[in-house]
């Protein structure tokens, strides 16, 4: 999972890159990069990092230039390293760099397409990499000395054609302006917008809508699934469907867990998805224990609070913040090796002891992946004195890993997988477990914008929408993701 922008205004946009990745850095916390364009020459900044660590005033006052992308950065297939930040580069065509949130499904393949048949060297292992040399090698055959909007949708047709899996784009070709394009499927999130200046209007492409919102730029709409949107640097906009058979059918997990509750992504508003899976799962509660006798509810923050707060509502308890968050450490779940998990979850999180004692607690967390995390709170809930410790997932049971750009682990490591919910709350340590139902999850999310008729749900159902996901396929990503393959890279993150 990672976050994207890109700009072309007015006048040099270092800054607002910098404040577009701050932004997005709830998305990736690996690596960052900015590459802006000044003239016919790219100047860059990337490494392994957190945006305030990567980009110093000296690399700022460099980063100069009217148009720009930006990149931040979880690996997704448990590498990690400098070699590996992104934007990515080609100088050809005319030179291009690129930022990609996403993952190929059929990058194997691809990869030996360009050695063998377009005759490209590929130097990392990052399937960024592959799709911008498929990008490149598609533009570079339409062999014009300077490209128009017509060429970059056609080399952007071949390249849904070649490519498979979940990715949301955005590409600078030097001297040109900027390319953003989303996968035929929109399973990965990608907005545009707009803010009129004294000097014109510039444009903003980025992953999630809240960036444009801070920056002062309008929304105008998201990027369609299978569309390309070429913006040159006077500001002409040009746009086009690229793809044969589009559907937008984004992934949900957005809603659950990665997005910012004060973005919109495609007409949904997360915030109210969130409250509405809140009710949801109030309702499953009343259901199944009518008689309750939960003291207080109490989120894990951040990701749950407006379910947590909607279940407390809806169940007619208090609502309590009972859990401090160190707000310096980075998500858990992603995190390489158990070791390293079970030692951010103490530092990240410390329970208020009076909101525990003596008290029947119901924990709200939005989803349940590993359960290193869950299982360690529960153990605070109860060393802070709590009589009993109830635990609710405003999502379903995660049992399958996902494949279109988060780096959720291998199937044998989900706790949930191969397992009965009981056997998970007695894992956890729980007194009792509540998953939200699929069906409750999908209208909270469906019932924002009624033209989303199906979502990507792969990780609580194990129905890859792209129909290319084999075991094999599965097996090389378990080999990958493990936290065996991932031991070396701990010291990375």
């Amino acid at each position: 999972m990672c976050g994207i922008v890109g700009i072309v205004g007015k006048s040099d946009v270092n800054l607002q890159l910098y404040d577009a990745l701050t932004l997005l850095q709830h998305r990736g916390q690996d690596a960052a990069g900015i590459v802006t364009c000044d003239g016919d020459r790219l100047n860059q900044q990337k490494a392994n990092g957190l945006v305030r660590d990567v980009f110093r005033a000296r690399h700022m006052q460099r980063l100069t230039g009217n148009f720009g992308i930006g990149h931040v950065r979880y690996p997704t297939a448990g590498s990690s390293g400098p070699a590996l930040a992104q934007p990515f580069y080609v100088n050809s065509p005319y030179g291009i760099a690129m930022a990609h949130n996403g993952n190929l499904t059929n990058v194997k393949e691809v990869k030996e397409q360009i050695f063998q048949q377009d005759l490209r060297h590929i130097n990392t292992d990052s399937d960024s990499e592959v799709l911008l040399n498929v990008f490149a090698h598609e533009l570079h055959k339409q062999h014009k000395l300077q490209p128009k909007a017509e060429d970059i949708f056609t080399a952007m047709r071949a390249v849904h054609k070649r490519v498979s899996g979940g990715y949301a784009c955005v590409a600078m070709i030097v001297g040109y302006g900027v390319v953003a394009f989303r996968d035929p499927n929109g399973i990965r999130p990608l907005v545009y917008g707009k803010r009129e200046t004294e000097q014109g209007t510039e444009y903003m492409v980025a992953s999630e809508s809240v960036a444009l919102d801070v920056l002062g730029y309008s929304l105008v709409r998201d990027v369609a699934p299978g569309e390309c949107i070429y913006i040159e640097l006077d500001g002409t906009v040009h746009s086009e469907q690229c793809a044969e058979n589009p559907q937008l059918r984004p992934c949900i997990f957005e809603h659950v867990y990665f997005a910012r509750p004060d973005s919109i992504m495609d007409g949904v508003s997360v915030h109210k998805a969130r409250l509405r899976q809140g009710e949801h799962l109030a309702e499953k509660i009343l259901r199944e224990r009518p008689d309750h006798d939960i003291d207080v509810v109490i989120p894990i923050p951040d990701s749950s609070r407006s379910a947590g707060q909607m279940v407390a509502h809806r169940l007619g308890v208090k609502f309590r913040e009972g859990m401090v968050k160190n707000r310096y450490i980075g998500r858990t779940f992603i995190m390489p090796g158990q070791k390293q998990r079970k030692k951010s979850v103490r530092q990240k999180l410390n329970p208020i002891a009076l909101e525990f004692r003596g008290k029947n607690v119901l924990l709200v967390d939005d989803s349940i992946v590993r359960g290193t995390t869950c299982k360690q709170i529960i153990q605070m809930a109860r060393e802070a004195g709590a009589a009993k410790v109830y635990f609710a997932s405003a999502a379903p049971a995660v049992k399958y890993p996902n494949v279109y750009g988060i780096d959720m682990p291998s199937a044998t490591e989900l706790v949930a997988h191969n397992r009965t919910t009981e056997e998970v709350c007695e894992e956890i340590g729980a007194d009792w477990l509540i998953y939200q139902d699929l069906d409750e999850l999908i209208v909270s999310s469906a019932d924002g914008n009624s033209e989303i008729k199906e979502f990507d749900c792969a990780v609580f159902d194990g129905k890859y929408i792209t129909g290319d996901v084999t075991e094999e396929y599965l097996d090389s990503l378990h080999a990958a993701r493990n936290d065996t393959a991932k031991g070396g890279n701990e010291s990375a993150l």
